[in-house]
């Protein structure tokens, strides 16, 4: 099918943004598939790679939007094209020199001197030299973008250490500071829970969880993925844990990562130790942790958000466990009807760390899960579709969910399908109804089943609130009616697809 390329120069535009254009692209008629990127070499390499590069694209410079349209005709290009001015210049992006944005740092804090923080959104390869110029300036800063090299981490966060500064990232997609929600945070209350999390929808998890149960958030610093590896050092959890430690309003904390490394658990335990507060650990994938006293190691994060909260009240945690007799009945309503070949869980996520809850959550019970969450292997797996691999020049299944209904219907044609795992994920800038659009690819799913005479069971969670753009309840009752079972956990929804597995096998 035809591609087209269109260059705009000299018109950079931060990620979020490219994503929202692509959705918008994609939804115009005779559009096939769409991309929007900035035209820095490793971009291209990757449109390159993915069929979608032309003659013109090649010529895109760093500083240069680049459009790529797969198209049944020109005039379907063209079409996007024009969508994709319009949708600009309804963001600002084609103000005029009244209304133009801030295009430096240095313009940014004379409009806005009193600033403390700088949110940074650019290309990995670009991301360190903005992300310094913030720093000299005096300015915290939470660094959204990806493929940042660890080396320029490393250095980025010593000199912030060294100024007395925070570096929140690289791949911080979530904070919340003084009760401000940065990035894809949700609508929370304010509360006595301080976290430092290494994740993204990890902390958007336990800090919905949380007020769940009544609770809210002091502050959740986010520290990037790879702050508690050995290369990195816990460069930004350590002084996290020592200004939740000095902050009044903070009563318990939560730590949420994936295992750290070997060296940097002893510094951990030390920080915990002094920390002089109550305190959780959720450490995905690891078990054994040498917890000091008052540390609560927590398997899921709904076990984290629910110790927390007691802790914070200073009351005993709820019982998590489901009634026997109604877990029984749940499972057994799920696990009728399938054909001899029907055995398999398949995940497909919209976040990472969900996604490992998963994948260690079903490994429990049921055998052959494949490692990690790649959508590798022929029997149970799990698919984190926020991967790079998936979203080449395609916005994140938080912000559209075009990726996730394509491998739904690759889930509900293979035979061996019994379970599909979903998790649904709010709050600001996601998607503004993630279920509404869901809905339709699951209806087709079941078509499909049904017309080869299966039976599909389809099993999610919903991370957010009642205050959220998306509601929680809203998003809950249209995926019930659509026939999904929905659990009030990430954990819990990973917990009854293993059960309904095992049941069936």
């Amino acid at each position: 099918m035809p591609v087209w390329n269109f260059v705009r120069r000299s018109f950079y535009q931060d990620s979020v943004t490219l994503m929202r254009l692509t959705r918008d692209l994609e939804a115009v008629a005779g559009v096939r598939r769409a991309a929007a990127m900035m035209g820095t070499p490793t971009n291209r390499a990757l449109l390159e790679q993915a069929g979608l590069l032309t003659d013109e694209g090649h010529v895109a410079a760093p500083a240069d939007l680049l459009v790529a349209v797969v198209a049944d005709d020109a005039a379907a290009a063209e079409a996007a094209r024009d969508a994709a001015e319009a949708a600009l210049a309804a963001r600002g992006g084609g103000g005029t020199r009244a209304t133009a944005r801030p295009r430096t740092l240095r313009t940014a804090l004379a409009e806005l001197p009193g600033a403390t923080l700088a949110l940074i959104s650019v290309p990995g390869a670009y991301a360190g030299a903005e992300a310094q110029r913030a720093l000299a300036a005096g300015l915290h800063v939470m660094l959204f973008s990806d493929n940042v090299p660890v080396e320029t981490e490393v250095a980025l966060k010593r000199d912030a250490a060294a100024r007395g500064l925070f570096l929140m990232g690289p791949d911080c997609g979530t904070a919340i500071l003084h009760g401000v929600p940065l990035g894809f945070a949700n609508a929370v209350p304010r509360g006595r829970v301080g976290l430092v999390a290494a994740s993204g929808t990890g902390l958007q998890e336990v800090t919905c969880l949380l007020a769940a149960e009544g609770e809210g958030v002091s502050h959740a610093i986010g520290v990037g993925s790879r702050d508690l590896s050995d290369a990195v050092g816990g460069a930004m959890t350590l002084p996290a844990l020592a200004a939740l430690r000095e902050d009044a309003g903070t009563e318990a904390v939560v730590v949420i990562s994936k295992p750290p490394g070997p060296a940097v658990v002893a510094r951990l335990v030390d920080a915990l130790e002094t920390l002089g507060k109550p305190a959780v650990l959720a450490i995905m994938g690891m078990h054994g942790f040498p917890a000091p006293r008052d540390v609560h190691v927590a398997e899921t994060l709904e076990e984290a958000a629910v110790i927390a909260a007691g802790l914070a009240a200073g009351r005993e945690p709820r019982d998590l466990e489901m009634p026997a007799a109604d877990l029984d009945d749940l499972v057994d309503a799920q696990a009728r009807g399938f054909d001899p070949g029907q055995r398999f869980v398949r995940g497909l996520f919209a976040g990472g760390t969900l996604a490992w809850e998963a994948v260690a959550l079903l490994a429990e019970r049921l055998d052959g899960v494949a490692p990690g969450v790649s959508g590798a292997g022929r029997g149970h797996r799990v698919t984190d579709l926020g991967e790079d691999v998936f979203t080449v020049g395609r916005p994140h299944p938080m912000i559209d969910g075009g990726v996730r209904r394509e491998w739904i219907a690759r889930e509900a044609a293979d035979p061996t399908t019994a379970v599909l795992l979903l998790d649904v994920v709010l709050g600001y800038g996601a998607h503004p109804d993630p279920a509404g659009e869901l809905t339709p690819a699951l209806a087709a799913l079941r078509r499909t089943a049904a017309g080869e005479g299966r039976r599909l069971a389809v099993i999610a969670s919903v991370t957010g609130t009642e205050q959220d753009p998306q509601r929680r309840s809203r998003q809950v009752a249209a995926l019930r009616t659509a026939g999904v079972v929905v659990m009030d956990s990430n954990a819990q929804a990973a917990r009854l697809a293993a059960l309904v597995a095992a049941r069936i096998a």
